[in-house]
């Protein structure tokens, strides 16, 4: 996660100039011991790039990276705030739940934190009134969208970055501060992260677990979550952010059916996907209300697919 070493250094160069390490330890008072291992570090990250200016000393400028921009937009909108002091690691990540509003103990569960972690780092926020409403719900202010940008691009840099370092072609599908759904292009980084501790195979690839083998065109999806096996719920939802056809939406199906997922489990775990009216249009249909004419935001498989598919694969 981005330290607020680091934040410092990207607030001091955000203007677009150029610094050594003695310039940055003079603005940012942490010592050149330190900001040099922070500087490698961004250096790796691909956040900055370096020079050798006068003397060929070591100079650093932010490269064009997402992160970058979305801290840029953030100063360039709010820049009367003072975002090093103000965002730690642990506030970040307490930011990317903020989007709507939301009860601090249903953030600390979701991080894995204790209730008095996730009040801590919601502090800084609620001292300059960021926060709306005061609780028991808390959201981001309208304005303070920016906020939320830029949280939600350090937390998925961090994703990209872990899967990167052992699967090269990796790309994030999904991700919250504790969990990242990937894709990789290569056989070699399939293996690479079938033998990684933390990933694990999930979407389709996960369904010969539930007693339901299809043919998989292309590497499979893994998972992050350390220490969390994903449940049936999670696969389902797995399943249709990677792809929400007709075809895919009719296996999520015959697995709700096969492990016998309540709709009220389901459409608790499809909220943090974005997928609730997905779940619930599918639940019509396994009701046996097929002939859905509103809008729905996936293609349903008619009545006679579905029959046949579920013949196909054994399941009453």
């Amino acid at each position: 996660m981005l330290t607020k070493a680091g934040l410092a250094v990207i607030d001091a160069l955000s203007t677009g100039r150029e610094a050594t390490a003695a310039d940055l330890a003079m603005e940012t008072e942490y010592s050149q011991t330190h900001l040099y291992d922070v500087l490698d570090k961004l250096l790796e990250s691909g956040l900055l790039a370096e020079h050798r200016g006068a003397n060929n000393q070591r100079e650093v400028s932010l490269t064009d990276h997402p992160v970058v921009e979305a801290y840029r937009a953030l100063r360039s909108e709010l820049g009367h705030v003072e975002w090093p002091d103000l965002l730690s690691p642990a506030t970040l990540r307490v930011c990317w739940y903020l989007d709507e509003p939301r009860r601090v103990s249903e953030i600390a569960e979701r991080l894995k934190i204790t209730r008095q972690g996730a009040h801590k780092a919601l502090s800084p926020l609620k001292h300059r009134s960021m926060l709306s409403p005061s609780g028991p719900e808390y959201a981001l202010s309208e304005d303070l969208s920016p906020l939320l940008t830029f949280a939600r691009a350090v937390v998925r840099h961090e994703h990209r970055s872990r899967v990167r370092r052992l699967a090269p072609s990796a790309t994030v599908e999904w991700c919250d501060p504790k969990r990242a759904l990937v894709r990789v292009q290569t056989a070699e980084d399939t293996e690479a992260l079938k033998g990684a501790t933390d990933w694990q195979l999930t979407g389709l690839a996960r369904f010969a677990e539930y007693g339901l083998q299809f043919f998989l065109a292309g590497e499979p999806a893994f998972w992050y979550a350390p220490d969390m096996e994903p449940t049936p719920a999670d696969v389902v939802c797995h399943t249709l952010v990677l792809d929400s056809g007709s075809r895919r939406v009719s296996y999520a199906m015959l697995l709700i059916e096969t492990s016998d997922i309540g709709q009220e489990t389901l459409t608790r775990t499809s909220q943090w996907y974005g997928l609730e009216s997905t779940v619930t249009a599918m639940y019509r249909s396994l009701q046996g209300e097929f002939d859905i004419a509103e809008d729905l935001p996936v293609v349903l498989p008619s009545e006679a697919e579905f029959r046949a598919l579920k013949e196909q694969y054994g399941v009453a």
